[in-house]
């Protein structure tokens, strides 16, 4: 019995010297990596350049803010910061509902139909409402500002007649009142690929109207789940009216679109009939983008986790994409999205995306899978250095499409390395 207690103690001290010792490996890896100090320079130089998305747009969009805020904050005042946040709030509908995004009155071209404010005349504000993440992405950029400048002086800063911690509230009230389903207990939007913002049935596809068809997924609910998380940590005092609708929305996912069997979650709950022809099987789909957020909102295990990003890694295996950032797998047909961007592997139709890619990073990192997060870093990173710059997406071939100065997809990396070198630096 001694003997076979002494054979079981030095195979766990085997087991923790050899885990020490790759972890020292992989540190040693971390903070030598000829890619990162070129990507977290090459970030700063192109966020200290403006906040609009990237050189293709010409406005300040806020799901775009919340990914870059923290890098900006590097190189910007608090001041700065904070006005851009107080336009989205000055900005904000009588409804309570958050704008994508503003741009100087002056410069308002055609095809949106623009938004103005008296609380603020020197912007036009647009809306694709084909979305339901615009009010969560406020809320959560709010707390990113916060948390990197220790200023929460903005919660109380007044905007018309309202404080903007009251705000806040109010744009998830707006969720609540104008964009939840009562019958699932979960919120609702336009049918659209994973997080994307183009519905199948128009040529552009940002705007609900009398063809879209209603539908539920996980991204647009993971992002208020982190957005309520943010919320009641910033304002305790409104723990108690939020936490419970957490707690519903948080089982409402587990119980309508989570796949048990596939291990996977579903694309969408159709609210008036589905988009596709009926012998499409959407559910072969697998959005890489919406499960990413539901492991930041904590509702995967972490065998879950774990059996998530082996399935993306088997996607983009099969898709022949050069990193984690696709999309989905497998895409939408061809024809079945009417705006041409939209063909298979084209733009959110199974496009390669760091500015999501490297969120899912993050979230690897975060739970521990430091080794996998690291490795499927490298084709972000390597790219970067090889394009000079941050493209909005890549082909399955990695080749670069859109803005090459795209803001997000340089603050998630940027994000993620910081959370490579702290990981790498307390391991000493």
């Amino acid at each position: 019995m001694k003997n076979l207690f002494l054979l079981i103690l030095i195979a766990g001290i085997s087991a923790c010297v050899s885990r020490t010792d790759e972890n020292e490996e992989l540190r040693k890896q971390i903070l030598s990596n000829e890619y990162f100090p070129f990507v977290k320079e090459k970030a700063l130089e192109i966020v200290q350049t403006g906040f609009n998305a990237g050189d293709g747009y010409g406005e300040v969009w806020i799901r775009d803010y919340n990914t870059f805020i923290e890098l900006s904050a590097e190189v910007f005042n608090l001041e700065v910061l904070r006005e851009n946040l107080l336009v989205f709030f000055r900005m904000q509908g009588n409804d309570g509902n958050i704008i994508d995004g503003f741009i100087p009155a002056d410069k308002a071209g055609s095809g949106y139909d623009y938004i103005f404010s008296d609380l603020e005349p020197r912007y036009a504000g647009h809306k694709n409402t084909v979305e339901t993440d615009q009010e969560s992405s406020l809320i959560q950029t709010v707390y990113k500002y916060v948390q990197a400048t220790g200023d929460n002086s903005i919660l109380e800063k007044r905007v018309g007649d309202k404080t903007v911690a009251v705000r806040m509230e109010w744009a998830m009230d707006f969720l609540m009142e104008h964009r939840f389903q009562k019958e699932y207990g979960l919120l609702w939007g336009a049918t659209t690929a994973d997080w994307g913002d183009v519905q199948p049935e128009h040529d552009w596809g940002v705007y609900l109207n009398e063809h879209t068809h209603y539908a539920i997924d996980i991204y647009d609910n993971a992002m208020f789940l982190v957005a309520l998380d943010n919320l009641m940590e910033l304002l305790p005092e409104k723990k108690g009216k939020w936490q419970q609708v957490h707690r519903q929305v948080s089982e409402n996912c587990r119980k309508h679109l989570w796949d048990e069997t596939r291990q996977k979650f579903i694309p969408h709950i159709y609210l008036n009939g589905s988009p596709f022809p009926e012998d499409f099987n959407e559910d072969e789909i697998f959005y890489h983008g919406g499960t990413t957020i539901a492991i930041e909102a904590g509702l995967l295990s972490k065998d879950e986790i774990k059996a998530s990003v082996e399935k993306m890694k088997e996607n983009v295996k099969a898709s022949g994409a050069a990193s984690i950032g696709l999309t989905m797998y497998p895409p939408y047909p061809e024809g079945f999205f009417k705006n041409e961007i939209m063909y298979p592997y084209g733009y959110q139709n199974g496009g390669d995306w760091t500015w999501f890619g490297g969120r899912t990073i993050q979230q690897l990192i975060k739970n521990g899978f430091i080794e996998e997060a690291y490795e499927l870093m490298q084709p972000m990173v390597k790219r970067v250095k090889e394009n000079d710059g941050f493209y909005e997406w890549y082909t399955v071939n990695n080749e670069p499409k859109g803005s090459g100065t795209f803001r997000g997809s340089a603050g998630v990396l940027a994000k993620a390395i910081e959370m490579f070198r702290e990981w790498a630096q307390n391991q000493n």
